[in-house]
């Protein structure tokens, strides 16, 4: 097993201070610089809590609300650990970060990819929905950090790709939402795989139920840190329930769409996400559609607009914007309620992240109004906003900044189509050479064209 430099020899008390800094929490200086050439030179709450516990070696428990900086409260001390210590083994990481879903891994390793180049760690990501090759072969090379969803994990491990017999640090990252989304046997299954003693940090919005038998069964004397009760976030939002007669709902929808500002919307189904997509195109809104059915290629691009700006508009399913931090969401919009209040709590952290202020709208059928109102009282909403409406009324502007869409509908751009056999001379291949004739070191046999054996 891979050891790390004497703990002691790290800070091991921190009482949080508005005049601290990142050197102040005895990280390396390549890493403070690092930082500082990203704009980044002040701790936020639970990375000014987290950072020293962790650099000493202890177990933390870390719970704070979406985009409170749980991903440099791990990684800082997770990378300066790390550091310390040799070069990773083949297939051997030195350090797991486990998340659910496919786009907080990629968010995660961008966030600390150049974190770790400035300590020349290596990080590399394991994700379902794309090729085995690149990630089997980043192993094969060698990387101290891996970035992991669970059941991608558990697939290499079982090809032998990859061995958790080096991991002296594990964090589980939104431990919460893996918990609600049943990934807790694998999760169970993979903690058994790393060393026992080694250091496990677990961060998550809330620290009760199924993560408390995690804590129970891996953590040691961990340190609890708290930065604010799991609600906290809805008091820095404006919440609202429109309630609209069924036959406008989609006249509604349109509008809020063609608001100006970021926009993040809710359906129940991955089949709504893709109709609802289809339907504002129609109208003249650009939207993305993000949902588990969709290539981790297609659901990577979609992302990249909405973060860049390119589109305003995303329609998610709940288990598909588990994984999404993007700053700057002015607005959630729930088309079908939440079945619940945690994910209530899940959808609507999407906006006032950071301490931002953000609106939250809930469009309500008139049977839906009452488990409504009783869901948002169990999320910590007491009194929300409660207004009749329909299209184009001055209400629902006020509220969303709703707008009339364009009417003009969407039209991607179209892939050029492949050359048509009638723009060569007859008799000629696609490639300029006269029929019959075949590249040398090729034969025909049996229908299949293989190389043709080599003689020296």
């Amino acid at each position: 097993m891979t050891t790390f430099a004497d703990p002691s020899t790290f800070p091991s008390a921190f009482e949080p201070s508005s005049e601290q800094t990142f050197a102040d929490l005895g990280l390396p200086m390549p890493l403070v610089r690092e930082l500082d050439r990203e704009g980044i030179f002040t701790p936020f709450e639970i990375q000014a809590a987290t950072v020293p516990d962790a650099l000493a070696g202890r177990d933390v428990l870390g719970r704070g609300q979406t985009g409170s900086g749980k991903t440099l409260a791990f990684g800082l001390p997770l990378l300066a650990r790390v550091a310390e210590g040799e070069r990773a083994r083949s297939r051997r990481p030195r350090a797991l970060i486990l998340v659910p879903t496919r786009e907080l891994a990629m968010q995660v390793a961008d966030a600390l990819r150049p974190l770790g180049k400035a300590l020349s760690v290596f990080l590399a990501t394991a994700v379902g929905g794309v090729p085995y090759d690149r990630q089997i072969d980043s192993l094969r090379r060698g990387t101290e950090v891996l970035v992991a969803t669970p059941g991608r994990l558990k697939d290499l491990i079982e090809r032998g790709a990859c061995s958790l017999d080096d991991v002296a640090i594990t964090v589980l990252d939104e431990a919460d939402q893996m918990a609600d989304m049943g990934f807790l046997p694998d999760v169970t299954e993979l903690l058994d795989k790393t060393p026992e003693g080694g250091q496990r940090l677990l961060f998550s919005a809330t620290l009760d139920g199924d993560v408390d038998t995690l804590v129970q069964r891996f953590m040691s004397d961990p340190v609890t840190h708290s930065t604010a009760p799991p609600v906290a976030t809805v008091t820095t939002m404006d919440h609202h329930l429109l309630l609209i007669p069924p036959h406008d709902k989609f006249g509604v929808t349109a509008s809020i769409a063609a608001r100006e500002g970021r926009t993040i919307m809710f359906a129940r189904t991955q089949m709504g996400v893709d109709r609802l997509v289809g339907q504002l195109a129609a109208v003249g809104v650009r939207a993305g559609a993000l949902h588990g059915g969709k290539t981790q290629r297609a659901r990577t691009r979609t992302l990249a607009e909405f973060r860049e700006g390119r589109m305003n508009v995303l329609v998610a399913t709940d288990v598909a914007a588990r994984g999404i931090h993007v700053d700057g969401i002015s607005l959630v919009v729930h088309i079908d309620p939440p079945k619940d209040e945690k994910d209530y709590l899940h959808r609507a952290g999407r906006t006032a992240r950071a301490g931002e202020s953000g609106a939250v709208v809930t469009l309500v059928l008139p049977k839906q109004r009452k488990s409504t109102l009783a869901m948002l009282k169990r999320a910590g909403v007491e009194e929300p906003g409660q207004i009749r409406v329909r299209a184009g009324d001055a209400a629902l502007a006020e509220v969303t900044g709703a707008r009339e869409p364009s009417g003009v509908p969407v039209v991607d751009e179209p892939t050029p189509p492949p050359a048509r056999r009638t723009d060569r001379p007859r008799g000629f291949r696609h490639d300029g050479r006269p029929r019959g004739d075949r590249p040398q070191g090729f034969r025909r046999s049996g229908g299949d064209r293989r190389p043709a054996a080599r003689t020296h």
